[in-house]
């Protein structure tokens, strides 16, 4: 076996830099040689080695010092596996290694603690939902046109309240419109407003969405259902940045409105279909925000679960079992389907903790469902799969302690460690995640 070599930083640097200082040294002894009219020849090599036994000295003393309390910091950072277990132990950890490490473990948690305190609204410490996080910071923090696409069900007015409160127009108005809950013929009232015996029944002047939404954000909601002929006065809208309400007789009014898009449907195939108007899609799809569904983020159902059962019965708890059918059902309705559930298994469960006889329409067979679900497409990568959200969603319940994380899925604290160390989890990545 090839035997690895981690030098300590302490030896390390001096070494590096008296190494430079040695060689900037013995450089200049060859000027005199290739110039010798400009630099006479003088001998060097004893120079050369005082300076470079200098500089390591110093540089030696400094490294000492400034490892002191990194040092410190590393020896009081608890293991990511448990101490006690010792079933052939990896080769200890090297210097660089172990400081890698425990930055990896840091930036981690203090990702998750970001988005916590970032979006107390919105719940979701898995590394896509911090992405999508990351994504709504950086656009919120310009002016540009948002198009949020996902599942219905997924939270994209959510996100669309987070861009416009993260926004320089967050003291603004937040206007949302529906484009699917509109009848056709009043949308564009709806929108653009209209004059005073505009149409039958227009005795008063109103003012539309747009202009509601002067000075702040408007939200169109489920775009690729309006209408194509409302299509065309929207893209108008945006480009002129004037809307003329309805029997306005051609008088525009300017509008500052920030528009962000959303939409559960496929645009580009209804482009292609003739149903999407395509130079409105390219003026929607400035930045696109693309949310995850459910089933791609399982680590996080655990979390919601908690906040809805926290919100509708203080105190209640999911036992085992039950959270082991959450995990394994595919959840077509998202988020909204797991708040529904949690509603009725509140209501059915009266007092008493969640069981999975309160799970009301979930099929007996989740299981295969779950592992159906997986990345991989052979069986071993299905299971695998749905072995690590549980034991991920056990881990984030218990802040990582493995010993409660193995009472909460029924089997022995060893077991548990021989999954983790096989799926490659870091327990450590889960403390400070709520817990029970």
């Amino acid at each position: 076996m090839r035997r690895r070599f981690d030098p300590s930083l302490a030896v390390l640097v001096p070494v590096i830099l008296g190494g430079v200082a040695t060689l900037a040294v013995l450089s200049a002894d060859l000027l005199p040689r290739y110039f010798p009219a400009t630099f006479p020849a003088r001998g060097m090599l004893v120079p050369a080695i005082v300076a470079g036994l200098a500089v390591a000295s110093v540089a030696a003393v400094f490294v000492l010092l400034a490892l002191r309390p990194i040092r410190r910091f590393l020896s009081a950072t608890p293991p990511g596996l448990p101490a006690a277990v010792k079933p052939a132990a990896p080769p200890p950890l090297g210097e660089f290694d172990r400081l890698g490490l425990v930055a990896d473990q840091m930036a981690e948690v203090l990702g998750k603690l970001d988005a916590r305190a970032q979006f107390p609204d919105m719940v979701g410490e898995s590394r896509v939902m911090r992405g999508v996080f990351s994504h709504i910071l950086k656009v919120a923090a310009t002016d540009a046109t948002v198009l949020v696409l996902g599942e219905s069900g997924t939270g994209k007015e959510l996100v669309a309240r987070a861009v416009h409160a993260k926004s320089a127009r967050c003291k603004g108005p937040f206007i949302a419109v529906n484009c699917a809950a509109i009848p056709e013929g009043l949308l564009e009232s709806e929108l653009f407003g209209h004059e005073k015996g505009a149409f039958t029944g227009a005795h008063a002047r109103k003012r539309g969405r747009f202009e509601q939404a002067d000075g702040g954000t408007l939200l169109l909601d489920e775009i690729g259902d309006m209408p194509l002929e409302t299509q065309a006065k929207i893209l108008r809208v945006i480009e002129s940045r004037q809307v003329e309400r309805l029997g306005g007789e051609g008088r525009g009014v300017s509008v500052d409105v920030r528009l962000i898009a959303a939409t559960h449907r496929d645009l580009p195939a209804m482009v292609a279909a003739g149903r999407f108007r395509e130079d409105l899609y390219h003026r929607l799809n400035v930045f696109p925000l693309r949310l995850p569904s459910l089933r791609e983020r399982r680590e996080d159902i655990a979390l919601l679960a908690d906040r809805f059962l926290d919100a509708l019965r203080p105190g209640a708890t999911l036992s085992v079992a039950a959270l082991q059918r959450l995990l394994a059902y595919d959840w077509p309705g998202n988020v909204r389907e797991l708040k529904n559930a949690m509603e009725r298994a509140v209501v059915l469960a009266g007092d008493g903790p969640i069981e999975p006889a309160h799970l009301r329409g979930f099929p007996a067979e989740a299981g295969r469902e779950a592992c159906a679900s997986g990345q991989g497409s052979d069986l071993d990568s299905r299971v695998a799969g749905y072995e690590r959200a549980l034991i991920e969603a056990a881990l984030s319940r218990t802040d990582g302690v493995q010993a409660r994380a193995a009472v909460l899925l029924g089997i022995k604290e060893r077991s548990l460690w021989h999954r983790v160390k096989k799926l490659g989890i870091d327990p450590a990545l889960f403390k400070g995640a709520g817990g029970e």
